[in-house]
């Protein structure tokens, strides 16, 4: 069995969360279980997810169908206890392994936003078992959690277009 590692995904570029989904394939199709929780994104871009279960269990706890950003203050106060509740999914699913690989899609934003702290990541991180590996996602990477990481690659755009497909 294989170690688990907290490895993080950042930076102003695309296919941070290709990069942490292609992961979570890569070890299902190995017979891991996988749950990839989305924060802060709407609906409209999560369709394709399902079409990976039962192998990737997706999970998006906010009602929201717009991105965080989009919201008014009341909207924003709604979601913040959702997105809440999933960060108390994702400390469950730790500590009681029910997955191998956890993905955070978007956990770097929450705590940039103000919803989560950086604490909050710690002590959901602190449930995982020895075996199990953690992903997180997001632009910004606090400290905090660069220090507690075991790979952290920074995503940099070197040349861009105007508008892309992204995931």
């Amino acid at each position: 069995m294989e170690k688990g590692i907290i490895q993080i995904y950042y930076g102003a570029g695309i296919g941070k969360t290709s990069a942490a989904l292609g992961n979570a394939i890569r070890r299902a199709s190995n017979g891991a279980t996988a749950y990839f929780i989305r924060f802060l994104k709407g609906q409209f871009d999560s369709e394709y997810l399902t079409r990976l279960e039962p192998e990737i269990k997706t999970f998006r706890f906010e009602r929201s169908l717009n991105g965080f950003d989009t919201l008014n203050e009341e909207e924003r106060q709604e979601e913040k206890a959702n997105i809440l509740n999933g960060l108390n999914f994702a400390k469950k699913a730790l500590s009681t392994g029910e997955c191998d690989i956890l993905v955070l899609d978007e956990i770097l934003g929450a705590v940039n936003e103000g919803v989560v702290s950086a604490d909050d990541i710690k002590e959901v991180l602190s449930q995982r078992g020895p075996f199990t590996s953690v992903i997180m996602t997001g632009i910004e990477l606090p400290e905090e959690i660069r220090e507690i990481s075991d790979q952290v690659l920074n995503i940099v755009p070197e040349k861009e277009v105007e508008s892309i497909d992204t995931v």
